[in-house]
């Protein structure tokens, strides 16, 4: 059950002080340091044979770059510099990208190089509980015959059905090149997506009765929190539109044939984006219904007040007469005046309702 707990997000800003006054293609990690070691996988292919190799060091993989096959080499683990380092001396990387790969806030996007293509995506995961949705950015160097992926570390392999379909023999993936495998990894991780999104629209719904049924100070709190949960849902997948539709549009290394396959993936990003922004209209209407329910509650109360006040007004008025004490006032020394006194005060409350009731004021 989700409980609504407010937690402090540092993933909307991250510190960038640390590059103040370095110049353009430093490396510097930005970001949070999410496994102690660096691992690397690599997997070469084609559709006859595969290698596999796991290793720490990453010049191990240098002897796979000229491979004609498929080389795909996966780094889970960006904050030692060296190795993203020495990656770039072998691949001819431009700094620029290694800083951003090292820079963890980074906007979705794709950005097109001499001889390779630099892509950078936002993966999500939610476990349904408070600690809300994790982000982790991964990114992409597509080369013509090679994939290079960069994970901030080993949370959840995403990768993991792309992996078994490359040890298959006889798959599309073992018979195309590197731009389907990009597809397939992108692919990956925009289905995640639909994931979080059900998690969201459980949370929403659980929200929504707790909305209609018993509003409190905490049910406030719940919308504020997922209005920030929504609009950092936003924030990592907006951009993603305009990173597939360029693909599609013919960013270069992307065959026609997997722009068909990159088609879909824009049709899922659009759904997920559309998703997102009737969450984000559900949660305004959740925010305005609770101040209609909070002034609705008050302004009964104040009518109540309101009523019980009015009534008392003649009753005090008449209390106050016959309390001034004056000496020739004929009804003090009535026999039956207390009693009279009672019954006036009375007819006047109970008129007073049978008026108010009349007018459904009541």
């Amino acid at each position: 059950m989700y409980s609504g707990k407010i937690n402090t997000m540092p993933r909307f800003i991250k510190k960038r002080s640390r590059k103040s006054g370095l110049p353009p293609g430093s490396l510097v990690h930005i970001g949070e340091k999410k496994t102690d070691r660096t691992n690397i996988s690599v997997m070469d292919y084609d559709d006859r044979e595969i290698r596999e190799r796991e290793t720490e060091d990453i010049e191990e993989c240098f002897m796979f770059r000229d491979s004609p096959a498929v080389t795909w080499i996966n780094v889970e683990g960006i904050h030692d510099t060296s190795i993203l380092e020495k990656l770039g001396d072998c691949y001819g990387f431009h700094p620029l990208v290694l800083e951003d790969i090292l820079n963890t806030d980074q906007r979705p996007k794709m950005e097109d190089y001499t001889g390779y293509l630099f892509i950078v995506l936002k993966r999500l995961s939610s476990n349904g509980s408070s600690d809300g949705i994790a982000s982790e950015q991964i990114s992409f160097i597509l080369g013509p015959s090679y994939v290079l992926s960069f994970q901030e570390g080993p949370a959840g392999d995403a990768f993991g059905p792309t992996r078994d379909r490359i040890r298959k023999k006889g798959t599309r993936l073992r018979k195309m090149g590197a731009d389907y495998l990009v597809y397939s990894l992108m692919d990956a991780v925009v289905d995640n997506y639909f994931t979080v999104l059900e998690t969201m629209g459980e949370k929403v719904e659980v929200l929504e009765e707790k909305l209609v049924t018993a509003p409190t100070d905490e049910t406030l709190r719940e919308i504020q929190y997922m209005k920030r949960e929504l609009i950092f849902l936003r924030k990592s997948v907006w951009p993603l539109r305009e990173v597939v539709g360029s693909m599609v549009r013919g960013a270069p290394l992307i065959s026609e044939t997997t722009r068909i396959y990159l088609r879909d993936v824009y049709d899922h990003t659009i759904h997920v984006i559309d998703t997102i922004e009737t969450f984000r209209d559900m949660i305004s209407g959740m925010l305005d219904i609770y101040l209609s329910s909070v002034s609705n509650r008050m302004n009964a109360v104040m009518k109540v007040l309101t009523i019980i006040a009015t009534i008392f007004m003649p009753l005090t008025f008449i209390a106050g007469v016959y309390g001034m004490n004056f000496k020739y006032m004929p009804e003090l020394y009535w026999r039956y005046s207390y009693l009279c006194f009672w019954l006036v005060n009375i007819i006047i409350a109970g008129a007073m309702l049978t008026f108010f009731r009349r007018k459904k004021w009541l």
